[in-house]
């Protein structure tokens, strides 16, 4: 499988490829990987409830369990508030399941080599800028719907916009605060879109190059996008938290309205 990826010659097309239409709708094939990467997904969790339930313990279960904790301790740390958190990490920890699972569907050799016509018939779902885009959309939307529900419609406006002539400094202060939200969306999709897309041209890349000696050189590249997979799910995760955990009230901002003002306006937070 890996000679006969070696033996494609790369190309490079930064938007998918449409394979079919169902009607008014393009199948693509990041359409393609992403079915199979949630029908696997779905067939972990169910299969780890009904283990759970039956009370087996297996190795992989375990493992699951573990990263499920994790990633719980750490909604709860960023976060602040255990009641806020367990209604946050459905969508984080979802978020960071689909993109680990479908990062590391998108490096397998018969990603590229399997062709439906001129096209290949899988390529990463996170390979693709409308999916990285849109769950983005996503997370920045959630935040904003915590803010707004924690602070209030016209709490959460205040962050943004306010009297210029009273405080000009706050006004200023909100217009960065406008230009942040959108830099993060954008910044949330183009991350791991980059990093996904980068890793699937430079497998392809050194496949060639490498030709009948890809079966040597491949394996290392493949640990390596492996590794940069689960980093970059789980940065999506964190930010996402991150994200959300600017957006609400401070514990001193309980106190008076006054507090409320100073604390409104969330600090932009380095990327990683």
């Amino acid at each position: 499988m890996i000679n006969m990826f070696a033996s494609e010659s790369p190309t490079v097309s930064v938007a998918p490829e449409t394979l079919f239409h169902v009607g008014p709708i393009a199948v693509t094939n990041t359409h393609m990987l992403g079915l199979v990467g949630i029908t696997l997904i779905l067939v972990m969790f169910f299969s780890i409830k009904s283990q759970i339930k039956k009370g087996k313990r297996g190795l992989f279960m375990h493992a699951v369990m573990w990263l499920f904790e994790s990633l719980y301790d750490t909604t709860t740390e960023v976060i602040g508030d255990r009641k806020v958190a367990m209604k946050v990490l459905p969508l984080a920890v979802t978020l960071m399941f689909f993109f680990l699972v479908n990062n590391w569907l998108g490096v397998l050799p018969v990603v590229g080599p399997i062709s439906y016509g001129e096209y290949p018939i899988f390529r990463g779902f996170a390979a693709d800028m409308n999916t990285t885009f849109a769950l983005a959309v996503i997370s920045m939307g959630t935040a904003q719907a915590w803010a707004i529900k924690r602070r209030g419609f016209f709490g959460n406006i205040k962050r943004y916009i306010s009297n210029p002539f009273k405080d000009p400094l706050h006004a200023f202060e909100g217009i960065l605060e406008i230009v942040a939200e959108f830099s993060r969306t954008l910044a949330l999709s183009l991350r791991i879109f980059g990093n996904v897309f980068g890793g699937e041209v430079l497998l392809a890349v050194i496949a060639y190059l490498t030709s009948y000696a890809a079966v040597i050189a491949l394996p290392l590249f493949y640990v390596m996008e492996l590794f940069v997979g689960a980093v970059q799910a789980y940065v999506f995760f964190m930010l996402t938290v991150a994200f959300i955990s600017l957006g609400l009230p401070q514990p001193d901002e309980h106190g008076s309205e006054h507090a409320v003002d100073e604390k409104s306006h969330s600090p932009v937070p380095t990327n990683t």
